[in-house]
């Protein structure tokens, strides 16, 4: 059982909806983004997705684009990604960390190498959102077999004759894109997803996790209140942008775990 089973396990025996907070590594500079990684299961969150900054973020809005040019432009590598969940592994060793990005990054390094290393800093799970089911033998079979959760997304636009070759090989929990497009587009509904998040249900026991356009707490809370919880993104690399101070972002983030939480 990886951490992110565990927590999902322990978040259903206490009748709890899931917060997922996102944060792109090294934005606006390692240290200020170390701390805020660090303060996040304090805000509430229950699992967090670390962004791996790359130079063509083609899922993403021009919030997370701006967040992982910051990221780059301030020398974080692969490696400094790496040394910066060891980090937050010295003083935490239960919240589950997901990786989320892109392919290029992950090849360029050579898969067998990162699998090891991502293990070996205390990764649970990743998400690599260019990396279609048809392409599981290049990263998704072997990150399960070295003990990582492979997190699928899903969207609006994954039929019925697509869905179960999405499913197939996923684990940890699914990710349902609330919304057709890239990251901060649009604001999500509960009542375009609640049947879209049933018509998943019915072909798998895993928890379906709703990210894109929740960006208030009440947001947070009426879309949680229709799946196994909610990420929030975009909402909090904002802030994180705008320069607020690192006790200004978790406190608007422990505001959107309240919300998830009161689902």
């Amino acid at each position: 059982m990886t951490r992110i089973d565990a927590t999902f396990a322990r978040l259903k025996s206490d009748g709890k909806k899931a917060f997922v907070a996102y944060i792109m590594a090294g934005d606006p500079d390692a240290e200020t983004s170390l701390a805020v990684m660090q303060g996040l299961p304090g805000a509430g969150v229950d699992i967090i997705e670390l962004g791996m900054p790359f130079t063509d973020p083609m899922a993403d809005g021009p919030t997370i684009q701006l967040a992982g040019q910051r990221a780059l432009e301030g020398h974080m590598t692969m490696d400094a990604v790496l040394d910066m969940v060891r980090a937050f592994r010295a003083g935490d060793a239960t919240t589950p960390i997901v990786l989320m990005g892109y392919y290029n990054p992950i090849y360029a390094r050579g898969v067998d190498r990162f699998l090891a290393e991502a293990v070996a800093v205390g990764i649970d799970g990743l998400i690599v959102v260019d990396l279609p089911p048809e392409e599981d033998a290049e990263l998704c079979i072997p990150a399960q077999k070295a003990g990582l959760n492979f997190i699928r997304l899903a969207t609006p636009t994954t039929d019925a004759k697509r869905l179960p070759k999405v499913l197939q090989n996923t684990s940890g929990f699914v990710y349902y894109v609330s919304i057709t497009g890239i990251t901060g587009a649009a604001a999500a509904q509960a009542v375009d997803v609640a049947p879209e998040v049933a018509r998943i249900k019915a072909q798998t026991d895993l928890p379906i996790i709703v990210g894109f356009g929740i960006n208030t707490p009440e947001s947070a809370q009426a879309i949680a209140s229709v799946a196994d919880g909610c990420v929030v993104g975009s909402a909090i690399v904002k802030d994180i942008g705008a320069g607020k101070p690192v006790a200004e972002v978790l406190a608007n983030v422990a505001a959107l775990a309240a919300g998830a939480h009161a689902a």
